[in-house]
């Protein structure tokens, strides 16, 4: 780092004068790209596919099953909204998990700051808190849960639901990188589980159920008056903190926004998701619930606006 910051200034100060505002600047953006810039020599390199991947030790199946996902998705995507983002997929172990993310909560896939998808590579407590007794679920929901979600060793896991997080975090690596102006926190969790359900529902409909049961599992076994937050104005107000903080109560979030990307996808299929893109990205004045809501039932579908308009019903 000092020979690099050494060399740049020696070949900068041979040139022409140079200020000192000017050169700190310089200095303090060496020094952020460097500081950002993740090295991943530890874990394990796959090439040839749209996204970046690494992945840590024992997770090579996992790795190329995802990347290999992600490329479909990607290619779907791009022959609906003509756009796709830079990307890195991490796969990580609990022991590579804290070296690659400072996200408290391993198994929480997340997409960060610096273009960078992150997924658990193996089954946690995180996925596993949300598997309540079979016996007290009703019998529909149980059924579905068991032959979804089974392992081979007879128990339940959550994996197959979580992995497909992965798209929807590729959706935030869109409608950041695309510039979208999302108007509410809440429509860029929702446009992103939007894109999860038309991608699977349009190429891998055998997914649905993994895709579906547990959302409604989710929403149907939780009491909300036990959450500390339930409206959309919560979440938009302590946004940065549910997730962290409160994962299981973000977790019934983000299962109503799957439920109610499923109606979207039922009722405006994907032309709801292209509508959405291309409204989201001209619309870029900040607009109140009521012109928000307006807008959305306008040019995009009156599905989505109702996520708003009957949120609390």
């Amino acid at each position: 780092m000092l020979r690099l910051l050494k060399k740049i200034m020696t070949t900068l100060l041979k040139r022409k004068p140079i200020s000192f505002c000017r050169l700190s600047a310089i200095c303090v953006f060496v020094l952020y790209s460097q500081a950002t810039a993740q090295s991943y020599e530890k874990l394990n390199s796959l090439p040839g596919y749209t996204a970046r991947v690494y992945y840590s030790a024992g997770a090579e199946d996992k790795a190329k099953r995802m990347a290999s996902q992600l490329n479909s998705v990607m290619s779907f995507c791009n022959d609906r909204i003509h756009f796709t983002p830079v990307v890195t997929l991490l796969i990580l172990s609990p022991d590579d998990w804290s070296q690659y993310t400072d996200f408290p909560t391993y198994g929480m896939p997340h997409y960060t700051s610096n273009k960078t998808l992150v997924v658990a590579s193996q089954d946690n407590a995180f996925w596993k808190s949300f598997v309540p007794p079979l016996d007290k679920l009703p019998v529909e929901i149980a059924q579905g849960i068991k032959q979804t979600y089974s392992d081979d060793r007879g128990g339940l896991t959550m994996e197959p639901f979580f992995d497909l997080l992965a798209i929807h975090e590729l959706g935030h690596a869109y409608h950041i990188q695309g510039e979208l102006v999302m108007q509410r926190k809440w429509m860029g969790e929702l446009f992103a589980n939007i894109l999860l359900q038309c991608y699977i529902a349009e190429k891998e409909p055998t997914l649905l159920n993994a895709l579906t049961i547990f959302p409604k599992m989710v929403v149907t076994t939780t009491n909300a008056s036990s959450l500390k937050y339930t409206s959309l104005s919560d979440l938009e107000a302590h946004y940065d903190e549910l997730g962290k903080l409160f994962p299981q109560n973000y977790g019934w979030y983000q299962c109503r926004w799957h439920m109610a990307a499923a109606t979207i996808y039922d009722k405006g299929g994907v032309k709801a998701f292209e509508n959405l893109w291309s409204t989201l990205k001209t619309q870029r004045d900040s607009l109140d619930n009521s012109m928000f809501a307006a807008l959305l039932a306008r040019q995009v579908h009156q599905s989505v606006a109702d996520v708003m308009l009957k949120w609390d019903e």
